[in-house]
């Protein structure tokens, strides 16, 4: 018969520092395996929504990123035609005070409106290719607008999604294309408004006005 052997059970001893750091992994496990997060990953259709959310948000800054790029071009196009109408005038008041120092006075003076009548028709098409480039300006700015009222809004469920994980209600759904309202009401007067928006215009509009009377002083000495 086999010699039975004595079994030795060695107890370990445990001091309170250990007993306090294993409480806390303990905690911490607990604690990761209640976070909303670990949450969304266990439930199917949780995950779905915050992926399909995800996914819609980065479209979202793609296209506000778009239109920003839209808005710099509109920006440069508009200070380009500002740029070649201070120029078109400024080489023109150079040929017309030349052309009036060169020519006989009174010659010049009788037909003092036909360069007035180029220049103020000039500026016209200046004014108006401005203002139609402010008017694209206001409009991609609105629409800039809307994207980044939408994306807001999508960033705000996904938060929510993201700090409440299994207990979030799943048929909730972004306020996207709706009109945020506001804490405070903001009076905007319109005409005000339109000053505002199209200055640029109103400007140019006054310089051309200008221009008129600028030749036949220029011409004519008065």
């Amino acid at each position: 018969m086999a010699e039975m052997k004595d079994a030795h059970v060695v107890e370990i001893p445990v001091d309170e520092e250990h007993q306090q750091k294993l409480s806390r992994a303990l905690n911490t496990i607990t604690a990761i395996q209640n976070h909303p997060l670990m949450e969304i990953s266990q439930s199917p259709g949780h995950l779905l929504l915050l992926q399909l959310w995800q996914r819609e948000e980065d479209l979202f800054g793609r296209r506000i990123a778009h239109i920003e790029s839209r808005l710099d071009s509109i920006k440069r196009e508009i200070f380009q035609l500002c740029c070649f109408f201070l120029i078109f005038h400024g080489f023109f008041f150079n040929i017309l005070f030349t052309s009036s120092v060169s020519a006989q006075e009174h010659h010049t003076c009788k037909k003092w409106w036909i360069p007035s009548l180029v220049s103020v028709s000039t500026s016209l098409v200046f004014v108006f290719l401005a203002q139609v480039q402010l008017c694209r300006y206001w409009k991609v700015w609105g629409q800039l607008q809307r994207e980044r009222n939408d994306n807001r809004a999508l960033t705000r469920c996904i938060q929510e999604l993201r700090m409440k994980g299994a207990s979030f209600d799943l048929s909730r759904e972004p306020h996207i294309g709706k009109r945020m309202k506001s804490s405070s009401v903001e009076i905007k007067w319109k005409p005000q408004t339109w000053c505002f928006q199209y200055l640029i215009t109103l400007c140019l509009v006054c310089f051309s006005g200008l221009v008129f009377p600028a030749c036949k002083f220029v011409l004519c000495g008065i």
